[in-house]
């Protein structure tokens, strides 16, 4: 058994994703593997220049990427998104949880992987008064506002 967390891939899907303005200076360079993905069970909703994902009905689809950091730049990858994220392990004023997940690939293949949910009380006002991202996909979604 060890206190480390497990090593795994992160499934992004707002600025971090290939293209978008973080992924330029978070995760250029420093991956082994990026493809696209999604995850189930969640929902998207729209913030303020970025969205922002939380647990949903069976049903919903949160379209991404799944991002393998390279082994050496791992802890770097997790610290620089963690700090991007405002995400200190167990701290109640979290506004983003990082949690396990199983992303899909566009073979089929399941990963777990790890994505940065709105935490509880960020997700209930979301829920409550937010604007879901139809699709579930934060780039097209962007694309067809205009």
């Amino acid at each position: 058994m060890t206190s480390e967390p497990e090593r795994l891939p992160f499934f992004v899907y707002g600025t971090l994703r290939p293209g978008e303005a973080n992924h330029a200076w978070a995760l250029r360079g420093r991956t082994a593997a990026e493809e696209p993905a999604r995850i189930g069970g969640a929902l998207l909703f729209d913030g303020p220049g970025y969205p922002y994902a939380t647990a949903g009905p069976a049903d919903a689809v949160v379209h991404g990427a799944l991002v393998r950091p390279r082994d050496t730049d791992y802890d770097e990858v997790c610290a620089t998104l963690d700090r991007l994220e405002d995400y200190v392990p167990g701290d109640p004023e979290n506004l983003y949880e990082r949690v396990a997940t199983e992303a899909v690939c566009a073979d089929g293949r399941t990963v777990r992987a790890w994505v940065y949910l709105a935490a509880a009380p960020l997700a209930a006002r979301l829920r409550a008064t937010g604007s879901p991202i139809e699709g579930g996909d934060w780039p097209a979604a962007r694309a067809a506002a205009g």
